[in-house]
């Protein structure tokens, strides 16, 4: 069994490793597809799948400052990796860009470490072993998803990433609060049971979701795609199709 203790280790690693770049002057350019990357992702990019592959020698490792279109090239078992999900926060100088570590088992992310530098907190969960959120140096506070409250679903949305047709399954779901966040922590958000449902009727890629859906599920929610089926991983491209994130059923 992998600790999820050196996951968290090796984040939080990668995280002092962004706010360097952070207090130097954050420079950004242009990848190939045209998304912004910048010293920072590349430099967590490093640190995370070097001690990675040290930890577990025999599990490839897919990140997206890395990642070939084939993936993990169907390995059951896989670490997928966002070194900082959401650059264009971390850019415009928001704090809500998170470093994102899961492990990938049969197309379940069983293990998530999500870590947010700019806010100090960190977040985990693992299949059997429940979901915790720690704040700085703080001892960590065991987490679960709530069941929808009777004033009605409490949804997190996109700082960036918003457009009508979110809003209307929004408005048939009967959301009427909103809470914007960025990054993956709009999963943990429903993790922490602050709000309870989250949908992303936009493209997504798998390195986004992994470890946020791993510590959501460890906390008793789930994300399933619109058609109801369990979101899973290690899919051709990496793609996501829309999916909803929701806390207990």
């Amino acid at each position: 069994m992998i600790e999820i203790d050196y996951v968290a280790a090796i984040a939080c690693e990668a995280g002092e490793n962004i706010l360097e770049v952070a207090r130097r002057g954050v420079t950004a350019r242009k990848k190939e597809d045209r998304s912004p990357v910048t010293d920072a992702d590349e430099a967590a990019h490093r640190v995370i799948v070097e001690r990675l592959r040290a930890l577990t020698p025999s599990i490839p490792v897919v990140s997206e400052e890395s990642a070939e279109p084939a993936g993990a090239g169907g390995a059951p078992r896989f670490w997928l990796v966002d070194p900082l999900d959401g650059t264009r926060e971390f850019i415009g100088g928001n704090d809500d860009y998170t470093v994102n570590i899961a492990l990938v088992e049969a197309g379940d992310p069983v293990l998530g470490v999500v870590l947010a530098p700019g806010h100090g907190l960190l977040y985990g969960g693992a299949a059997g072993q429940g979901a915790w959120r720690q704040y700085r140096d703080t001892p960590r506070t065991p987490i679960a998803a709530r069941s929808i409250p009777e004033t009605g679903p409490v949804a997190a949305i996109s700082r960036s990433h918003s457009n009508a047709e979110t809003d209307a399954w929004l408005a048939e779901a009967g959301v009427t609060e909103t809470v914007r966040a960025g990054s993956s922590l709009k999963f943990c958000l429903i993790a922490e049971g602050t709000v309870d449902v989250y949908p992303r009727l936009g493209r997504t890629k798998e390195w986004d979701t992994a470890a946020a859906h791993a510590v959501l599920s460890a906390a008793e929610g789930s994300v399933s795609t619109l058609a109801g089926t369990p979101l899973t991983y290690g899919k051709p491209g990496l793609e996501n199709p829309h999916f909803v994130a929701r806390g207990r059923q």
